[in-house]
């Protein structure tokens, strides 16, 4: 932990009063720094020591606010969500209700769960935001929806249904599901977004659901590619093979490093040393001039981020950036030395020439075993 939030928490162990004097005296970009720098265990205990949460959670990095909702328990909180923004509750979903391409149906709905038990303004923001489609699937698991025909005399609602307006009618699909999670939910789209409520009633009646998987599906691939979450079949270009020849070749001339910065989903301020021969890229990144070392940075967390799609590890895990990190660290580190080697250059010379993604092919090229995922 570091030291400030370390500090932090004994302090509030002694004088609580003391400690959330000290977060208060703290400018909101270093409150924001002391969250998402604590361990997620103890970030509940932080985040309750804020004098404003409302002003804090806002700029939270997306995934860090879905890390520690996780930690808190989408149960217990609601509190913390009450502050999240549109875009921080769409990556939430986008990052943790997916199992590769295919929604996870029982987690999306625990988030909107959690959602319900939030303010009003709360949980329209959150529906508002979040793909109809999304919402459309996840209802669909656990309510069953009729249109009461506009002329039929006979007609009558179905058994155990129930209805917000006389016009659409629902009922739980399974045995001793109250659904009062559900019609809160309904209950504020009506009251506050109706044509948003009619649609969302028409899609769960009407809709294929093969149509609104491909379109979810769709609207997530895009948003994960501006978090710099490539598609897997793009990821996966980082295990293509090189023959021995390539795995040695250089350009001749220095290559600039043409790699913008981006909103980072997760808290990295600088680039961690993960131990051993794997800390030899970032030795050599941090040799580089100001110019190249940001770009590389930015480069290097794309990189990871291409690991971590191409292994199909869980984006809403905590434990997958690091793991992605600490993977792209060793092997790009094995193809730097290897290139550096066999060209007779200087870790950075080879950086100045060489993109840090073909070094992690070079570097999976000679153990491609222990490389795959």
């Amino acid at each position: 932990m570091e030291p400030a939030s370390r500090r932090l928490l004994d302090l509030a162990r002694r004088d609580k009063a003391a400690a959330e004097d000290a977060l208060a005296k703290l400018p909101v970009e270093a409150q924001v720094a002391t969250v998402c720098e604590t361990p997620l265990e103890e970030r509940g205990r932080i985040l309750a020591l804020l004098p404003d949460a409302g002003a804090v959670v806002p700029y939270l990095p997306p995934a860090e606010l879905t890390f520690t909702v996780k930690a808190i328990g989408l149960a217990d909180a609601a509190w913390l969500l009450e502050y999240a923004t549109p875009e921080q509750t769409v990556a939430a979903l986008d990052l943790d209700a997916w199992t590769g391409t295919e929604l996870d149906r029982a987690t999306a709905n625990e988030w909107l769960q959690a959602f319900a038990r939030t303010s009003q303004d709360a949980q329209l923001r959150a529906l508002e935001s979040l793909d109809d489609e999304l919402i459309m699937l996840t209802l669909r698991d656990r309510i069953g929806v009729e249109q009461q025909p506009d002329e039929k005399e006979d007609w009558s609602p179905p058994d155990s249904s129930q209805t917000l307006e006389g016009k659409f009618y629902y009922w739980a699909l399974h045995d001793k599901d109250d659904l009062d999670d559900i019609t809160t939910l309904l209950k504020t789209l009506f009251e506050r977004s109706y044509w948003h409520y009619f649609r969302l009633m028409l899609a769960v009646r009407w809709e294929l659901t093969s149509d609104s998987e491909e379109w979810a599906l769709r609207w997530r691939t895009g948003r994960l590619e501006d978090l710099g979450f490539p598609t897997w079949d793009d990821a996966m270009q980082i295990y293509r093979f090189l023959g021995p020849e390539q795995r040695t070749a250089l350009p001749p001339e220095v290559r600039p490093i043409e790699i913008g910065a981006w909103q980072l989903p997760v808290w990295i301020p600088q680039l961690p040393e993960v131990g051993g021969p794997g800390d030899r890229v970032f030795h050599a990144i941090g040799a580089l001039p100001d110019d190249a070392r940001r770009a590389s940075f930015y480069a290097f967390i794309a990189l990871a981020n291409r690991v971590a799609v191409a292994d199909r590890m869980p984006l809403g895990d905590a434990e997958a950036t690091p793991k992605a990190i600490a993977k792209a660290a060793r092997i790009t580190s094995a193809g730097l030395a290897h290139v550096a080697s066999e060209n007779g250059l200087s870790d950075t010379e080879v950086l100045e020439r060489a993109s840090l993604e073909h070094l992690f092919r070079v570097g999976a090229n000679l153990d491609p075993e222990n490389a795959r995922p």
